[in-house]
């Protein structure tokens, strides 16, 4: 065991005071205060920009590469058939139930915990950064895009969500497009107008059927779902416009502009992307990190979910404690056996790590 028992009590207590401390997004001021209050009482200079908390290792050395340790402390809102309080953290056996327990509470004090124990180590071949971040369950301006630059250069990162603690070694990114059908109103009744909600099916009909040529090799083929429509007034006119949203998960195969362009080409209604930003994102196989994992016997995929690893130019791994499935929903929880395995493979993915740098040093 490579994290104490003292320490592991400590941040499970933490993410008790997180579940109870509502952290919506955009609305994260509270949890980034009680982040605060954590680590300054443990004399640990800490770092904010609106609602993003971070910290560095002591014995920071500018040559040195970077690796980031990031999960976010905002939550989505409360579903409504939650039979349990969403915000008071819940302890039934070794179940603890609340609203971001597993996504990403878990992960978030899981790290906390790995770095609080590499913190003041000396002659770590690496700096740490641990980045708690805001606004990621809706991809947000003021998250982890608008913190980033503040960080200087990072070379790598872990991203922690539920996965598991199996590697995400690649995810989808996401295109959301709002499509609009022109038609010409006209009295239901008569043979007039041009019903825009033909035009809309159409090209809805080939969104659901179109394949394109290429198919990454760790994420499948792109996904795309009609996932809104909406159209008329009333029920004796044709409907001069048609509206519907598009969900595009893209991949490593074409740019997020290339599939846009492919699709806006193909349609008669006008496409409108409302961000082309959140681009497939992922690391190499053979990046040390992965090795490390691989040494540890833990498994690959990739992830059909976005996070903010979507927003980091840099190559990063995706893993944590919990269970996806469980993200958004009603009675959301995470087992405490859960969370110290995952403190426990943070460490030793680390220690791998470290024995990779100074092999290289040697």
């Amino acid at each position: 065991m490579l994290i104490n028992s003292a320490i592991k009590s400590e941040v499970i207590e933490l993410l008790k005071q997180l579940i109870e401390t509502p952290s919506i997004s955009k609305y994260e001021d509270q949890t980034a205060d009680v982040l605060v209050q954590f680590f300054s009482k443990k004399k640990m200079t800490v770092n904010r920009f609106k609602n993003n908390i971070w910290i560095e290792s002591l014995n920071k050395n500018p040559k040195l590469p970077t690796l980031l340790l990031n999960s976010h402390h905002d939550t989505v809102k409360p579903v409504n058939d939650w039979k349990r309080d969403p915000f008071t953290a819940i302890q039934e056996n070794e179940i603890l139930y609340g609203l971001g327990s597993n996504d990403a509470g878990a992960s978030l004090v899981s790290l906390v915990a790995v770095f609080l124990h590499f913190y003041a180590q000396k002659n770590l071949p690496f700096n740490l950064i641990f980045l708690a971040a805001a606004e990621e369950e809706i991809s947000g301006k003021n998250g982890v895009e608008a913190v980033l630059p503040q960080l200087g250069k990072i070379d790598f990162g872990i991203v922690g969500e539920p996965t598991e603690m199996q590697m995400a070694v690649a995810e989808k990114g996401l295109i959301v497009l709002d499509g609009m059908a022109d038609g010409k109103a006209g009295h239901a009744a008569r043979n007039e107008g041009d019903n825009a909600i033909y035009h809309a099916l159409q090209d809805i009909e080939y969104l659901k059927n179109v394949g394109f040529e290429k198919v990454s090799e760790k994420l499948g083929p792109i996904k795309i779902s009609i996932t809104q429509i909406n159209a008329g007034t009333q029920h004796n006119v044709v409907p001069s416009e048609c509206h519907f949203v598009v969900d595009v998960r893209t991949t490593d195969a074409y740019s997020n502009q290339e599939i846009f362009e492919t699709l806006n080409k193909n349609t008669i209604s006008t496409l409108t992307p409302r961000s082309l930003r959140l681009e497939s994102s992922g690391i190499s196989t053979l990046h040390p990190l992965i090795q490390a994992g691989k040494k540890l016997g833990i498994s690959s995929f990739g992830s059909a979910t976005l996070s903010d690893q979507a927003l980091m130019k840099f190559p990063t791994l995706k893993m944590g404690p919990g269970n996806s499935n469980r993200s958004h929903t009603a009675d959301e929880f995470i087992l405490f056996s859960e969370i110290e395995n995952g403190i426990e493979i943070y460490a030793q993915l680390l220690s791998n790590l470290i024995s990779y740098y100074q092999k290289q040093i040697l």
